[in-house]
């Protein structure tokens, strides 16, 4: 039913447009007939006629004549009518296409953008660091809402249900940069949550090998011991909303100011982040990375999840290294 809306709104807008285009060539070369000495060709009688309609008036061209006169006299009547129908067409438009883009029901195109799946005060955090980290960075919502809950220019909405392939297709999830899923606030069983949660990513990694893609999913989990069943789905990352907060005032209390530290480091907008890098050739060793980035500006943090590099400095660094270092953005740019 809505394909067929839109089917219906196009046809009539460009219908219209037809109409005009046709009305305004066609009264061209009539006033060229009428007057050619004062309209010697069809392209000044163009002239003329979107002067007369769109109420500019230069006076360069005036019909002399009494038709040409009178002719004048209709095109002040139905020409400037046809402009004001053809603009409140365009406005229109434009109303049509901001309400389907807030109702959610316009699909994105884009590619390499991050997708959020499930609106909620963790979710509109995320995606206010995102697109504080990076200028280029576009948001994808999917969501049941009934409209977009965050007006910005990089953020897009999609309703509907991501367990349905099709609203997948809408959010262009296969061309995606990371889905980063999370635990809805309505469930308040934790074993619910997590099993919407991992239906969800589910869906997302089963689409990901019908479309022979490689998707990076991040998933938010409410219990620890819930994450071999996100392991089994193929699940990349995981966040564990409680105990991340219970681990945060756990070192807070034993290491004082530490969550300070930890707080900029989570903020986008305190400079220095964490980034992954690539090896660089000429780095045969830990050291060799230490020392180069050191010179660079950059703090060699760690490779995978091994944060104890630093105290292996001779190792020889493994090809499949995932090296991640603390520095500022533009430290960052000009190590890629």
């Amino acid at each position: 039913m809505f394909d067929l809306i839109k089917m219906i709104v196009k046809v009539r807008y460009w219908t219209l447009a037809l109409i005009i285009t046709s009305f305004f060539l066609v009264s061209s070369f009539v006033i060229y007939l009428i007057e050619p000495e004062n309209f010697p060709n069809p392209f000044i009688g163009f002239w003329w006629v979107m002067t007369t309609v769109t109420t500019v008036g230069y006076g360069d061209y005036v019909p002399e004549t009494i038709p040409g006169q009178l002719f004048g006299l209709f095109l002040y009547i139905i020409g400037i009518g046809l402009v004001g129908v053809g603009l409140g067409k365009v406005v229109e438009a434009f109303g049509i296409y901001r309400r389907l883009k807030e109702e959610g029901r316009l699909n994105f195109n884009g590619h390499d953008h991050f997708v959020l799946v499930g609106w909620s005060q963790r979710a509109e955090k995320t995606a206010n660091e995102i697109l504080l980290a990076r200028e280029d960075a576009i948001i994808v919502l999917i969501d049941t809402i009934d409209k977009i809950p965050f007006e910005h220019s990089r953020f897009h909405f999609i309703q509907g249900d991501a367990t349905d392939r099709s609203v997948l297709d809408k959010a262009h999830v296969s061309q995606a940069s990371a889905v980063l899923v999370f635990a809805p606030d309505q469930i308040l069983d934790p074993s619910f949550t997590d099993g919407k949660t991992l239906l969800i990513a589910s869906t997302i990694e089963s689409y990901a090998t019908e479309k022979s893609k490689d998707i990076y999913t991040i998933v938010e989990i409410s219990k620890e011991r819930h994450i071999p069943n996100f392991k089994h789905a193929n699940v990349e990352a995981f966040v564990l909303s409680s105990e991340a907060f219970s681990d945060l005032m756990a070192k807070s209390a034993l290491q004082k100011g530490s969550t300070s530290l930890f707080m900029k480091l989570l903020s986008a907008d305190q400079g220095d982040n964490i980034w992954e890098i690539k090896k660089k050739p000429s780095w045969k060793t830990y050291n060799d990375a230490f020392e180069a980035l050191k010179e660079m500006g950059a703090n060699l943090l760690a490779d995978h999840q091994d944060f104890g590099i630093t105290r292996r400095l001779d190792e020889e660094i493994p090809f499949d290294a995932k090296l991640y270092v603390i520095c500022d953005q533009q430290t960052y740019e000009k190590l890629r």
